[in-house]
């Protein structure tokens, strides 16, 4: 079977991407899928709502779940807030609201620029 070559390129990326970039990248994604789900509420897809909302959802968890809450002293705070955009995200879908959607995406926005600054700031003290 052939493997796509976005596909493949994006494998390799991920695979060889530091900590902090995967986490920018997830937060790219993130912002993405909510305003694509957003968008999608916006226009009554609600099939395509529900696809980039579960991605969302999903993000959220695997950013929550590679949280170490002991080795940060800011950590539970993220914690408790990813813990709340994530029942954000389950209640927009659910109820199809994308105002719903629009508050987390509002959420998002800041903490993906801080995470791009901080992954910023990190290469350049390693480089």
């Amino acid at each position: 079977m052939a493997v796509n070559p976005k596909a493949r390129y994006l494998a390799e990326v991920v695979a060889t991407a530091s900590p902090a970039r995967l986490v920018v990248m997830l937060y790219d994604r993130l912002l993405l899928d909510i305003v694509q789900g957003r968008d999608a509420l916006r226009q009554g897809h609600r099939v395509e709502a529900d696809k980039h909302l579960r991605h969302a959802q999903d993000i959220v968890f695997e950013l929550r779940s590679s949280l170490r809450v002991d080795q940060w002293d800011g950590a539970p705070r993220l914690a408790s807030i990813y813990g709340w955009l994530l029942k954000e995200l389950i209640q927009a879908n659910v109820d199809r609201d994308a105002e719903k959607a629009e508050e987390c995406r509002k959420l998002v926005e800041p903490l993906r620029e801080a995470w791009h600054g901080a992954a910023a700031q990190l290469m350049a003290q390693a480089g």
